[in-house]
Formats: structure tokens, sequence, C-alpha cells
């Protein structure tokens, strides 16, 4: 309610600005406290190897690797090979994402490259330029090769 006695009114309301970020659950598996966190003014060039969850606002190009989460904010610009448990992205991605858990792409991201995940969410609004392999649990590359060796060895045993 707005009267004489508050201090906001519908103006200040209005013009109030929303700052969006992903959203953790509760989940363990999803969420975590953040061990670093790459701020919108921050330009990085180079490799990044951590456990638990890294939070990147600002501008990265290389290589990520971790078994944990990375959280991608509405304003990153990232150029890079990314290795993780989970990524959420709302920014702009530009390169290969290989996650063991999932990918979730939230309202603006922009992704141009390729996703190998089991799981993937993308939310409407999402810019999607890509390719993206969603192979089952327990698949792995390299399956089909041992399988063409055990044939050659049995054509060379008659």
């Amino acid at each position: 309610m707005f009267g004489k006695n508050t201090a906001e009114t519908p103006e200040d309301v209005v013009k109030s600005p929303v700052i969006a970020s992903p959203v953790l659950s509760n989940n363990h598996e999803e969420s975590g406290d953040i061990i670093a966190f790459v701020g919108e003014e921050v330009t990085f060039k180079g490799t990044i190897r951590y456990q638990g969850t890294v939070r990147v606002d600002g501008r990265l190009e290389g290589e990520i690797y971790t078994d944990g989460n990375l959280i991608i904010g509405q304003k990153a610009v990232i150029t890079a090979k990314i290795e993780a448990g989970m990524v959420t992205c709302q920014g702009r991605i530009t390169g290969e994402i290989l996650a063991k858990n999932r990918v979730k792409l939230l309202s603006p991201a922009v992704f141009d490259g390729s996703i190998t995940t089991p799981l993937l969410s993308m939310d409407e609004g999402v810019m999607f330029n890509g390719s993206c392999n969603m192979p089952q649990k327990g698949e792995r590359k390299g399956i089909g090769s041992k399988l063409v060796v055990s044939v050659e060895e049995d054509v060379k045993v008659r």
C-alpha cells in the first residue's frame, strides 16, 4: 500500500532495477557455497581448475575444468572449453560444454557451440546456435570402437 506515511511511491517501485540471476535450488547436487567469483568488471584469460561452485559475471576466455557447478551470470561473456558437473547460464557462451550432470540455459542466454550432457533444459527466449549430444547414463565414447576390435579379432581367428 502506498500512502502519505510511506517512503515509497509507485514511481519509486517502477524505477527500481531488477537484477536477474540464476536461481540455486536447495538441492545439494545443484547448489553450494560459491567459492570463487569473477565480477562484471573482470576479464580473465587462461585455465581455471576448481572444486565447488564458481560464479562468473565478467569476461572469460580459455578453459574451465571442474566436477562442481559453474554459474554464468547475465552479463558474462565466455569463450571457452568447459568441463563441469553442472552449468547454469544466463549470459553468452561461445565454445564447447561437457557437463556430467546437466546444463541449464536460462533466458536471456546466448549459446554458440556444442554441448554434451545427459540433461539439458532451455528457457523460452534462449538463443541456441550449435549442436547437442545427450548420451545416456553409462554411455561412453569409444564403446563402438571396442565392438569393432572384437569383430576383427573374431574374423582373424576364422
